[in-house]
């Protein structure tokens, strides 16, 4: 299998793309450590697997909190090899009304975090000499539309991505960026339908996307087939925006 004996980290594995993405890589083989900050949703995840999967709580905004998480992933499985950046959140503000502490929680998940399981992720793959992280970003860069905080995070994501690939590639550890547009995600529950209806008339292959789509593209990028692919944006959108 293709990812057979590898340690795979996956954030935001509760539900939608991290669900998928746990599922992908334990079908494949690997030992996947499930994490949330629900701890509940995260053993719900595991559970409904194949293969040796852990659930894991961690509030990837906090330093410690992701530390701990990296110590239990070492303790179970005694390496890492696989990260994937996929928690994020969002709150519809417009920008002259955005309160301060939503712009600094949306930054706090959505950009502090992805650096804060990079950087203890790759101090664990730098003992192997290699390994690889998917940092999740958004087509949402691209087109503008969304909140503030939200798109000024994951351009974000897109700029740390490409700086550490070249600082890592030395250490033997590929970083991509993986840009989903449009996906049939719990985090896109409330959205009007006419809204829903005007994004899916924006986007060339007729559908959203399924969060299958978007695992099997991290998978992909963390296999071997990926091996000279680094510092690179992948978007998984059917057409809807070219990156």
């Amino acid at each position: 299998m293709k990812h057979q004996g590898k340690v795979v980290f996956v954030t935001g594995a509760g539900q939608g793309m991290g669900q998928a993405v746990v599922k992908q890589f334990a079908a494949e083989g690997a030992r996947v450590a499930a994490i949330d900050i629900n701890k509940d949703a995260a053993e719900a995840t595991a559970a409904a697997c194949e293969g040796e999967v852990i659930a894991i709580a961690c509030d990837i905004s906090n330093s410690e909190s992701v530390k701990g998480a990296m110590q239990q992933v070492k303790e179970a499985f005694g390496r890492l090899d696989v990260v994937v950046n996929n928690a994020g959140i969002g709150s519809v503000d417009e920008f002259l009304n955005t309160p301060d502490e939503n712009w600094e929680r949306v930054i706090g998940v959505n950009l502090t975090g992805t650096f804060l399981c990079c950087r203890e992720g790759a101090r664990l793959m730098a003992e192997n000499g290699s390994g690889a992280i998917i940092n999740v970003s958004s087509s949402a860069v691209m087109s503008g539309e969304g909140p503030s905080h939200y798109v000024a995070s994951k351009a974000g994501v897109m700029g740390l991505t490409r700086s550490i690939a070249r600082e890592l590639a030395p250490n033997g550890i590929r970083v991509n960026t993986l840009v989903p547009g449009a996906t049939n995600t719990p985090m896109m529950q409330g959205i009007p339908e006419e809204w829903m209806q005007q994004m899916i008339n924006g986007i060339p292959m007729g559908r959203m996307a399924e969060p299958e789509d978007v695992a099997k593209v991290a998978s992909f990028l963390a296999s071997d087939d990926a091996g000279f692919v680094t510092g690179q944006n992948i978007a998984v959108n059917g057409g809807m925006v070219f990156i």
